[in-house]
């Protein structure tokens, strides 16, 4: 971006003019004024110079009242905001006040036209996306959007208007800079009336796109979704240096869809691995991509933000589009380093998916796992979790009903059954066969699947208690998932997994949801595998 700068010397030459004299010379004799970023004059302390690579004083002798008398008379009135600016120019001046109203301090910032600074992202801002520019304050965030503003109006020949709440896109006075090509800019009266001027912008105006510099505020932020509901393009700045940043912003969090606590319910917290009250995204987000500027020639490029929010609210590493220009200016691109997310989730361990297999002694499940009878069983006091998993271990699967009604059987413990309740004195006065266990435990499950199985001619296999080779399996598997999960993260765009049979594809699904990548099993068993893709 620096190769590309263009400053130009009479809107220099007009900000040096309104210094006091010896902070005039002592800038004009430096060969370096293209790097000049601010020139700070506080009272009672020397005047200082802020370049792009370091801070320096100027002279020796003091700030006085005189030379901030001599600044603030050559320049307009100081708004609301405290901000005033030169006709017709870029330049920025902003006051510090005591307590009595009078100024003490102030902050002249050099305001550059520079071109060619959105060549980076010049397919973005073309595909009519919501853009929003985040970085530290000078980092070049109201530079990129004035020549976003040119560039859309000039290039792509769109009605473009600016909401220039401090002058600063558009410079000072009632002409705007030709900076802004042929965008069209709407002055604010006071910074708490931007929201209102944006809104106003979309209702009277006809604009294809909307530029705002420094969203703050939670009426910022609403009328800024109003806008994009509406189906203007909206490219604005907001203060943060990352995304991350944003989402834990609470006046903020809603450009990027807002963040609110779900308490999940077990089993759902269990196949996450997470505790049951977690943060997740509450709304679409107003921006669909969020450019994160690093420094002059360096950008990180997060499309996609519903998506890549989802995936920090999870705890999972975020990786952005690294992007910049080469010495021959042209755009080079990369996949950037993760980076960990605050919220990380518990490890993926055993427990935390539906109950392990649990059984007597004996072979491994067949790799088409159980046979599903045709038989509808109503459970009353028992798990089915619990039912799931003796499935998986004895071959013998039952379809579980949801209503008395659509049952073929009752399945309860003696516990309940002794109770006497009014729901198992129906089954029985309805003909409905009622199976009772002595206890809720796995054997007593399974031993009610072979018992069901044999009555229907349907042989399960015997297993007892699960080795240690199961157990390896099964957590070998479920690594191998989330490896495969974690790559596709990382930019990989599908992996099929090792074949295996339905109770672990099913867990290996789960685990592909709890990441948020999408899944499908593909090929006929025993060869049946899972298969990890981005969404």
């Amino acid at each position: 971006m620096a190769a590309a700068e263009r400053i130009i010397p009479q809107e220099l030459a007009s900000l040096l003019d309104v210094l006091p004299q010896r902070v005039q010379d002592s800038l004009r004799d430096r060969d370096d004024l293209d790097e000049l970023l601010e020139v700070v004059l506080d009272l009672g302390r020397e005047p200082e110079a802020r370049f792009l690579s370091n801070d320096l004083l100027l002279e020796q002798d003091e700030v006085t009242w005189a030379d901030l008398e001599h600044v603030v008379q050559r320049l307009g009135d100081f708004g609301g905001d405290n901000r005033a600016g030169i006709e017709r120019t870029l330049h920025r001046f902003s006051a510090i006040r005591n307590r009595k109203g009078q100024v003490v301090g102030i902050t002249c910032r050099v305001g550059r036209a520079v071109f060619g600074t959105i060549k980076i992202i010049e397919d973005i801002a073309f595909s009519g996306k919501n853009i929003l520019l985040l970085g530290r304050p000078g980092v070049g965030k109201t530079t990129m959007l004035r020549e976003m503003a040119r560039v859309l109006s000039e290039d792509a020949k769109k009605r473009v208007v600016i909401v220039d709440t401090s002058n600063e896109i558009a410079g000072d006075g009632d002409v705007p800079h030709p900076a802004i090509g042929r965008a069209r800019r709407m002055q604010v009266r006071t910074p708490d009336q931007q929201h209102a001027v944006m809104i106003e912008a979309v209702e009277n105006h006809m604009p294809e796109v909307i530029i705002i510099d420094e969203i703050g505020t939670e009426l910022d932020a609403a009328a800024a979704r109003t806008i994009a509901e509406r189906g203007v393009q909206l490219v604005a700045t907001a203060h943060g240096n990352t995304l991350d940043n944003l989402v834990m912003n609470p006046t903020l969090s809603d450009l990027v869809g807002g963040v609110q606590p779900v308490t999940l319910g077990d089993q759902e917290a269990r196949y996450r691995g997470t505790q049951k009250t977690v943060l997740e995204r509450k709304a679409p987000p107003t921006f669909d991509v969020v450019v994160e500027i690093q420094d002059w020639e360096h950008l990180a490029v997060h499309d996609g933000v519903a998506h890549v929010v989802d995936q920090w609210l999870r705890g999972f590493p975020v990786a952005p589009d690294v992007r910049w220009l080469d010495d021959q200016g042209q755009v080079k691109r990369s996949q950037g380093t993760a980076r960990p997310s605050e919220a990380t989730p518990a490890a993926w361990s055993p427990e935390y998916s539906p109950p392990p297999p649990v059984a007597t002694n004996g072979p491994t499940p067949p790799e088409g796992g159980p046979q599903d009878l045709d038989v509808r069983v109503f459970l009353f006091g028992v798990g089915r979790d619990r039912l799931m998993a003796a499935a998986a271990e004895t071959g013998i699967s039952v379809q579980i009903a949801n209503e008395l009604k659509r049952a073929d059987m009752v399945l309860t413990t003696k516990t309940h059954y002794r109770r006497g309740s009014q729901l198992v004195r129906i089954a029985e006065s309805s003909g409905t066969p009622v199976y009772v266990l002595r206890k809720n435990t796995m054997p007593q499950v399974q031993e009610f699947l072979y018992t069901i199985g044999k009555e229907r001619g349907v042989d399960g296999y015997r297993s007892g208690q699960p080795d240690e080779d199961h157990k390896a399996v099964l957590e070998e598997a479920m690594q191998e998932a989330e490896d495969a999960a974690q790559r596709v993260l990382g930019g990989e765009t599908s992996i099929q997994l090792t074949p295996q049979r339905s109770y672990v594809r099913r867990l290996q699904h789960l685990l592909g949801q709890r990441y948020n990548v999408s899944s499908t099993s593909r090929g006929r068993d025993p060869s049946r595998s899972v298969m990890f893709y981005k969404p």
